[in-house]
């Protein structure tokens, strides 16, 4: 049957794929453009079983916030290839997989992935879709979401890596939480402060301190004195507050934000990078 060049054009608006995958679709389905969505659809989802295996270490990663700026979060839509990475179609994907994961909030990645995407299709039915149109195995790989008086988004090098910082207060501080997220995304922090590091965390480090020490061949009873110092050391490096600000003299993060308001700190982050 003939197949009208307007049927394939909308049905390519809405799935995105290629003209000659539509045309082909419709012919199947007859000219009907929901069944040849299905068609699309199940192509994607063989393409997701035989791919399975597959690294998907490339992608784009988004990171927003609301209008009030109360909350955030954060997306990894991975794929493959650096060439479907850098797809205006793909990374425009990922941003409206992000605006759904702010608009709906939910909870966790399998709740995004059963959201509705609009079209009849949720998130994760429209990521197995693109996967037959694209022909590499792409996944939503990492979801996160932040509340805080004020959370402030960065996205880094081109969408390879993003940052929500958690601000104690709300103001004038979207220049200052850029910073700390720049320098989240730099020095790649495993907690906000101290007292946030898990005890097994501390106890295993101060117990190689104290192996280093030993091996070192410094005296038993000096042992607990140097592993509590490349604790603080383990501290400083490890911990965002107490981390050296990359843009600042000396000062530490913590100290940075003092300088800005007294009472301004972070109270939480989230970082999400490619192949992480």
């Amino acid at each position: 049957m003939k197949i009208s060049a307007k049927d394939v054009a909308a049905l390519r608006k809405e799935t995105g794929a290629g003209m000659m995958d539509c045309k082909k679709a419709l012919v199947e389905s007859g000219g009907d453009i929901e069944a040849a969505k299905d068609i699309l659809r199940k192509k994607g989802q063989k393409l997701a079983d035989k791919r399975a295996d597959r690294d998907a270490n490339e992608g784009v990663v988004i990171a927003q916030t609301s209008a009030d700026s109360k909350k955030g979060v954060v997306v990894n839509l991975s794929c493959e290839t650096d060439f479907v990475a850098k797809n205006e179609d793909f990374i425009n994907l990922a941003k409206k997989v992000a605006d759904i994961a702010l608009t709906n909030y939910p909870a966790t990645l399998e709740d995004l992935l059963a959201t509705d995407f609009g079209g009849g299709l949720s998130v994760g039915d429209k990521v197995t879709e693109q996967m037959g149109v694209i022909g590499e195995k792409v996944e939503v790989k990492q979801y996160q979401n932040l509340e805080s008086e004020m959370v402030v988004p960065y996205i880094h090098a081109g969408y390879r890596r993003g940052v929500l910082i958690g601000l104690s207060k709300a103001g004038d501080y979207a220049e200052a939480g850029k910073n700390v997220a720049m320098q989240v995304a730099a020095m790649n922090p495993v907690a906000v402060d101290k007292d946030d590091i898990d005890s097994s965390v501390v106890e295993k480090e101060i117990e190689i301190g104290k192996e280093l020490a030993r091996n070192e061949g410094k005296p038993e009873a000096m042992l607990d004195k140097i592993a509590m110092g490349r604790l603080n050391k383990f501290y400083k490096e490890m911990t965002l507050l107490n981390q050296e600000y990359v843009k600042g003299n000396k000062e530490s993060v913590a100290q940075y934000l003092k300088s800005v308001d007294n009472d301004l700190t972070v109270k939480a982050f989230r970082h999400v990078g490619l192949g992480s």
